[in-house]
């Protein structure tokens, strides 16, 4: 017998590819870092011997989500202005809060927060766009979660950096450093086309081909936005980032409420990938993302949470349901969006865009082992006849049991195996009163 880490077993398998496949009684065995099999329960014995073996009865294995366009640390500014439209909330709230109150400690511990509800509702690869990012990744590194942290560019002075130079020094000393991280990777993360010029973005463009970096940014996310582009510079934001030879595989485009049908063909003519976040959209009243129309066009569309103060959770599967909703009612067809559909983009469609998609986004052999369990034996999901449809669909978070990243386990029934929750809710807690003083 082959000695392996660990054996998984459930009741059913969804591996994401082939797209729709489900498995029934299924293992996923894994060794170090890595799936090195999937095979009927019946057949382990005699071929594998684990250290560690989960028998998780009636539950669904599948890889774990990739919230691809996240603000972690924001979590500490859950509930603050809430039912606010885009601008006011922006101008008038967060932003004054965040020259108050931002440094390494408020980064590290709102990171830390949401890394440990993002665990908790079956997270295993985030995207992050904030301040600090070396504090983000001390807390990415003490829970081992898979993330994608972004070198933020903007005009604006913060408490991060006085000025643009200082983005770029201050975001390349960081990506330097965690350039081997087997977990941690980079990108640019310029804030929007309104709030970044034409010369950092050039600078950027360059940078980001010479590193092999991927360019992620709000575009589009509101209509105002774009009427304010248009009254400034004469051009849609989309036209003028054509300009500036952004519009590449490279690029991220957040949210993309906004869109014609020439900038949607523009958009698939030149590979470029959408992060839809409908929950803050809708909460926000920003604008719907013609997601089935994207899709038709060929565009990979993943999906994001947005941040826990525009959202206000960071619950992949809670998005996937609202995804599905909204581009239904969207695009008034029941068809399209389907449970199958959303599932990809909150998985191997994420991968793809960080451009993992050999690593992680499905469970295949020699993949990273980014596994998550969900329960699906409760009440309300019973009669259960399409494991898929009735996780994207009936499931909540509290269902996720189980969770690996890379082969370790982060999350065990419910409880998490590397952060400390009560220290986090107390420092949570501590932020809290310092906002309301």
């Amino acid at each position: 017998m082959e000695k392996v880490d660990s054996l998984i077993h459930g009741r059913w398998v969804v591996p994401v590819v082939p797209s729709g496949q489900i498995l029934e009684n299924h293992c996923v065995v894994i060794n170090g870092s890595k799936i090195i099999d999937i095979i009927p329960s019946n057949e382990v014995l005699g071929l594998y011997q684990a250290l560690h073996e989960s028998h998780l009865g009636d539950h669904l294995i599948l890889p774990g989500f990739v919230n691809a366009h996240c603000h972690a640390a924001m979590s500490l500014f859950r509930g603050i202005a809430d039912d606010l439209e885009l601008k006011t909330w922006l101008e008038q709230h967060i932003w004054p809060l965040e020259r108050k109150f931002v440094d390494e400690d408020f980064v590290e511990d709102g990171t830390n927060l949401a890394i440990a509800e993002m665990i908790r509702s079956g997270t295993t690869c985030f995207v992050d766009m904030y301040h600090f990012p070396q504090a983000a990744a001390r807390a990415v590194r003490e829970a081992g979660i898979r993330a994608r942290i972004g070198l933020v560019i903007s005009d604006s002075a913060t408490a991060y950096a006085a000025t643009t130079d200082d983005y770029f020094n201050n975001g390349l000393d960081f990506a330097d450093r965690y350039k081997h991280d087997p977990l941690i990777s980079c990108h640019f993360a310029p804030h929007a086309p309104y709030s970044v010029s034409d010369e950092p973005l050039k600078r950027m463009r360059v940078l980001s081909t010479e590193l092999g970096f991927s360019m992620h940014m709000h575009i589009h996310e509101t209509k105002q936005e774009v009427d304010d582009a248009v009254k400034a510079d004469g051009m849609r934001p989309l036209k003028r980032l054509e300009q500036l030879e952004l519009l590449t595989p490279d690029l991220h485009a957040v949210h993309m409420t906004e869109l014609s049908i020439d900038e949607i063909n523009s958009i698939s003519e030149n590979g470029v990938h959408v992060i839809h976040c409908p929950e803050s959209n809708m909460k926000l009243a920003s604008g719907s993302c013609p997601v089935n129309e994207l899709l038709n066009a060929g565009v990979n569309v993943a999906l994001g949470t947005d941040g826990a103060a525009c959202n206000n959770d960071l619950d992949m599967l809670s998005e996937m349901k609202s995804a599905a909703f909204l581009g239904k009612l969207t695009a008034k067809n029941a068809a399209v969006l389907s449970a199958t559909t959303v599932l990809e983009m909150a998985t191997i469609n994420g991968a793809t865009a960080l451009g993992l998609e050999d690593l992680i986004g499905s469970l295949e052999t020699g993949k990273q082992a980014d596994v998550i369990a969900v329960d699906m034996s409760k009440l309300e999901l019973q009669p259960l006849t399409n494991p898929i449809s009735q996780l994207v669909y009936s499931s909540d978070r509290s269902q996720v049991t189980d969770l690996w990243v890379a082969g370790k386990q982060l999350m065990k029934q419910r409880q998490l195996t590397t952060l400390d929750v009560e220290e986090i809710i107390n420092k949570a807690q501590q932020w809290r009163d310092k906002f309301t003083d």
